[in-house]
C-alpha cells in the first residue's frame, strides 16, 4: 500500500499540532496538554493514499435542511491501540472504513466495550465548539475500570476528539442546522476464547452529521412506562456506558413504538416503584419551581447533559433534587423532560402508566424550554460560556 503524509489545511494546522505516528503499543505516558490549549510535537501524520482531504470544500454535499439522526459516513476516523497493561500512545486519522477484528475478539464474544457521545457545533465565524469533552473522557476512564480495560488519558481523549472534528470539518452542519455527532469507542479488540479481559484494546472515534434524535423532531415525546423489562439492576453496570446495556432495551422499545409511543421509561428493578431512565436518556419532572431527577445510585447513567442541566437550573433559581422519584409523582407533575447528548433537552407531552395517560405542559414559557434555550445557546456560542464548558477549535 502506498502511503503519504496527510497535509492538513491551514485551519487544522493552526488549531492543533498533530503528534507523530508511533507504535500503537507504545508505553509513552507523556501528556498531550491541558484541555483548552494543547501543545504537542509537530509532525506529519501518515494515512493511506486513498482519501485526500478536500481542502477547498467548505461543506460536504448534504441536504442540511432535511438532516435526521442517522449514520452519514464522513471522511476520517481516529484509531489508537494498546496492549493489556500498557498505555495508549499516539493514534492516527484514517479514512473512514471498516475495521479488522478477530472473530474471537473480546468485544464480539463477551461485550467488553464502552462508547461515548458528544457533539461539535459550528459558529457563524466557522469555528467549531466542543461541549465538556473532558467529562466524556472521565466517564470512559471510570467505565474502563469497571470493565477491566485500558483507557486513554483525558488529554488523549480530548485531543483525539479535536483531531476528528477538524479533519471532518466540512461535515459539521451550518449554524442552526444540526451538529457533528462524535462517537468514541473503546473495545476489547484482542482475541480471547475463555472469559477474560482482552489482550489488546482499540480506541476509535467516528463522526456523523445529525439533527433531531427522535422522529418527532422538536415535538413533545409520548412515553410508555415499562413494567415487564428492566434496564439495569443493583450492583450491575447501569451506571457505566457499556455497549452491553443497550441492545437489551430494544425489545421493549420496539414494542412501545409499534403502539405509537416515542420511547420507554423504565422503573427500578427492585421495587418497580421508582423512575430510572428512558432507553437512552435521563428523566426529569417539575412541580412548581422544584425539579426532581432520579439520583445516580449505581443503576442510572450519570449523563453529562443531565449534570449540566442540573447546574443551569440551579443558576436560574430552581430547586433541584436528586433522589428516588416515585412513579406515582408523574400524576402530580407539571412538566416532564428528558436530557442526553443525542436528545438535548426534550419535552415530554404525555406518559402512559398502567393504562392511564398523563399529559404535561410543553412549549413556550416552560422550564424545559428555558433550560433547552440556555444549554443550546452555550453549546452553539450564542450565549457566553461563563463556566469553562466550551473548547473552541478550528
Amino acid at each position: 500500500m502506498i502511503r503519504r503524509a496527510l497535509c492538513f489545511p491551514s485551519f487544522i494546522r493552526k488549531s492543533l499540532l498533530i503528534p507523530p505516528v508511533i507504535s500503537p503499543y507504545s508505553n509513552s505516558s507523556s501528556k498531550i496538554g491541558a484541555y483548552n490549549g494543547y501543545a504537542s510535537q509537530t509532525s506529519s501524520l501518515e494515512v493511506p493514499d486513498s482519501a485526500p482531504y478536500r481542502e477547498n470544500d467548505e461543506y460536504a454535499d448534504v441536504d442540511w435542511d432535511n438532516l435526521g439522526f442517522g449514520l452519514m459516513p464522513t471522511d476520517y476516523m481516529y484509531v489508537n491501540k494498546c496492549g493489556a497493561g500498557q498505555h495508549f500512545g499516539h493514534g492516527q486519522l484514517n479514512p473512514y472504513g471498516n475495521i479488522h477484528l478477530s472473530p474471537s475478539a473480546a468485544v464480539l464474544n463477551y461485550g467488553q466495550g464502552l462508547f461515548e457521545g458528544t457533539k461539535a457545533y459550528r459558529k457563524e465565524n466557522g469555528q467549531l465548539l466542543l461541549f465538556r469533552p473532558e467529562q466524556n473522557a472521565i466517564r470512559m476512564k471510570s467505565g474502563a475500570q469497571r470493565m477491566c480495560m485500558e483507557a486513554p488519558s483525558v488529554d488523549q481523549f480530548v485531543n483525539a476528539l479535536k483531531q476528528t472534528a477538524l479533519a471532518n470539518k466540512r461535515w459539521v452542519p451550518p449554524p442552526g442546522k444540526g451538529s457533528l455527532y462524535l462517537r468514541p469507542l473503546l473495545i476489547g479488540s484482542g482475541a480471547v476464547l475463555g472469559l477474560a479481559p482482552a489482550p489488546e484494546y482499540t480506541f476509535l472515534i467516528y463522526a456523523s452529521p445529525v439533527r433531531n434524535y427522535f422522529k418527532e423532531g422538536s415535538a413533545p415525546l409520548n412515553l410508555y412506562v415499562e413494567e415487564n423489562f428492566d434496564r439495569a439492576s443493583r450492583r450491575g453496570t447501569g451506571s457505566v456506558k457499556t455497549i452491553s446495556n443497550y441492545a437489551p432495551v430494544l425489545m421493549a422499545q420496539l414494542r412501545a413504538k409499534k403502539n405509537g409511543f416515542s420511547d420507554v421509561l423504565y422503573l427500578d428493578s427492585a421495587t418497580k416503584k421508582n423512575l430510572e431512565e428512558v432507553s437512552s436518556c435521563n428523566i426529569f419532572i417539575a412541580k412548581g419551581r422544584c425539579i426532581s431527577t432520579p439520583g445516580t445510585n449505581g443503576t442510572i447513567l450519570a449523563g453529562i447533559t443531565r449534570k449540566s442541566v442540573i447546574e443551569l437550573a440551579r443558576d436560574h433559581g430552581y430547586e433541584v433534587q436528586e433522589r428516588a422519584v416515585a412513579v406515582d409523582e408523574l400524576m402530580e407533575a407539571d412538566e416532564v423532560f428528558c436530557t442526553g447528548t443525542a436528545v438535548g433537552v426534550a419535552p415530554v407531552g404525555a406518559i402512559t402508566y398502567q393504562n392511564t395517560r398523563m399529559e404535561y405542559k410543553t412549549g413556550s414559557g416552560t422550564i424545559c424550554q428555558e433550560l433547552y434555550n440556555t444549554l443550546l445557546g452555550i453549546q452553539t456560542g450564542a450565549i457566553e460560556d461563563k463556566k469553562g464548558w466550551i473548547i473552541e477549535i478550528g
